[in-house]
Formats: C-alpha cells, sequence, structure tokens
C-alpha cells in the first residue's frame, strides 16, 4: 500500500492503549485494528481529526506516504 500507518509508534510515544484511543475517539476497537495494520482502505476525515487531537500529532505522524503508486491506481 502506497500510505503507511504510523499509528502503534505514536501511540507508544504518547503511553496510550489502542483500547484508550477507541474509548475517546468513539470508534471500534476493529476498525482501530484494521487501521493500524494499513488494510483500510479509507478513514473518514473526522477520525483522523479526533485520532490527532487525543494524540497532539499531526496527520503527518501518522500516514506516510512511501512515493509509490498502488496497484489498480488509475493515473
Amino acid at each position: 500500500m502506497a500510505i503507511r500507518v504510523h499509528l502503534d509508534h505514536i501511540l507508544k510515544e504518547r503511553g496510550m492503549t489502542s483500547k484508550e484511543l477507541c474509548a475517546k475517539v468513539g470508534i471500534t476497537e476493529a476498525n482501530l485494528s484494521i487501521l493500524r495494520s494499513g488494510k483500510a482502505k479509507g478513514v473518514r476525515f473526522g477520525t483522523v481529526n479526533r485520532i490527532c487531537y487525543y494524540l497532539q500529532c499531526d496527520v503527518g505522524d501518522i500516514l506516510k506516504f512511501d512515493g509509490e503508486l498502488e496497484d489498480g491506481d488509475e493515473e
């Protein structure tokens, strides 16, 4: 996937568990797990906003572009 998720690293830095983040953000542990694993095909901006707010980070801290075009994407 062309977008890498670095949520685990930020959670560790902040000393927060994924369960705590789920409770604050208002998403299920299953959905956060899909996001953390990098298998999510999309995420709502509102969810990213809440994650960044509660982790006190920037979007670029948790989502990184690897410079590659994902297979199946049209140019």
